[in-house]
């Protein structure tokens, strides 16, 4: 048994991670094919910082207030005061910082883990995940303690390079790590849970000739993540369903299936239920998008920077899966070229290096 599983079964047994020990625990990934070829891993990383770049300078502005500005984003937006372009946010340097981790430990040690996040300056950090650092770095009680109880999305957005190590020899294994990864920063089912599913997703798309019809992804999430996160009690922060009390699955279920039916645009559909930081928002409005767009990698991302308000993080999931879908190929050249890959404020190109690695080690 490694420490890492060794570890989690020890937290699951005392209660001390928020989650079920779902069915995936026990469910080692499908071997890719032999001919599988990396070029899908690539577009997953570029896919995640290039969303989070398209969105970074109009994060947080109400689509309607974003669109009276700006028209219809379709490339990076200059940073209004540096006027420097294709910049990240806390989404691309934590998925970074994490991938660059696992290569220098040659796999998961998430006590080093939560020390790179706690001694590096996090662009735009989320309150979870600075609530989370500054106990990290008091040292008051052990890393895994340390993550908060919290439904945002910030452990959701970086978790994707964690399939990474796992691509040529898969293994249960990754849920151990993925697991352990997310609750550095977010002790909380509905987090948890979520990050298990997309890792989940991510793998399955890593494998397919042409995306999955539509109601994939509603089906495949719920699947997934009802065992994992259970009965939990989460609410609305406002919106059209303000009166729901319940699991982030059964909303995530509830509302794509509605908004399936109604045949609503994911601009619609994501006003209704908001499109925030929160992960009843930012779960059905990353999996709506991807539903409706997932066929057309630019116009999955061009949807998510639009039609959303924490635009730069529900772009960077979307991303994620449309680029390990159709492979950094099918990215447009334009984002791509202009990518300033900075992970800091002046490592210009550090992202690529950073996949340059990963293929070498993990290829």
């Amino acid at each position: 048994m490694t420490d890492n599983r060794a570890l989690l079964e020890r937290l699951l047994e005392t209660q001390r991670i928020d989650l079920h020990r779902g069915a995936l625990f026990d469910e080692a990934p499908a071997p890719l094919l032999a001919s599988f070829d990396w070029d899908r891993v690539d577009g997953m990383l570029l896919g995640l910082a290039i969303g989070d770049a398209l969105g970074n300078t109009t994060e947080s502005q109400l689509p309607a207030r974003r669109r009276e500005e700006y028209g219809e984003i379709r490339d990076y937006v200059p940073h209004w005061r540096r006027k420097t372009l294709a910049t990240p946010t806390d989404d691309t340097q934590l998925a970074f910082w994490t991938l660059d981790q696992l290569l220098i430990d040659e796999g998961l040690k998430p006590a080093h883990l939560a020390q790179r996040f706690s001694s590096e300056r996090i662009f735009g950090i989320g309150k979870a995940v600075s609530q989370a650092m500054e106990a990290v770095r008091l040292g008051y009680r052990p890393w895994h303690e340390c993550g908060t109880r919290s439904a945002g999305n910030g452990a959701l957005m970086r978790i994707a390079p964690m399939l990474v190590p796992y691509v040529r020899s898969p293994s249960t294994d990754l849920w151990v790590d993925t697991t352990l990864s997310a609750i550095v920063t977010h002790n909380d089912a509905a987090s948890t849970s979520a990050c298990l599913a997309f890792v989940a997703m991510l793998w399955q798309l890593l494998g397919m000739d042409e995306p999955p019809e539509p109601s994939w992804w509603r089906r495949e999430y719920v699947r997934l993540a009802r065992d994992l996160e259970g009965e939990t009690s989460h609410r609305p922060r406002g919106g059209a369903f303000a009166g729901y009390s319940g699991p982030l699955w059964r909303f995530a279920d509830e509302r794509l299936a509605a908004a399936e039916a109604e045949d609503l645009s994911s601009l619609q559909a994501c006003d209704q239920w908001w499109s925030g930081a929160y992960l009843l928002e930012t779960v059905p409005s990353a999996l709506y998008i991807l539903a409706r767009h997932a066929g057309d990698p630019e116009e999955a991302l061009v949807r998510a920077v639009n039609d959303t308000k924490d635009n730069d993080t529900i772009a960077a999931i979307v991303g994620a899966a449309v680029g390990a879908l159709h492979g950094a190929a099918a990215l447009p050249e334009r984002w791509v070229t202009q990518l300033s890959g900075r992970t800091r404020e002046f490592d210009d190109g550090e992202v690529q290096r950073i996949m340059v690695r990963a293929r070498e080690r993990w290829a």
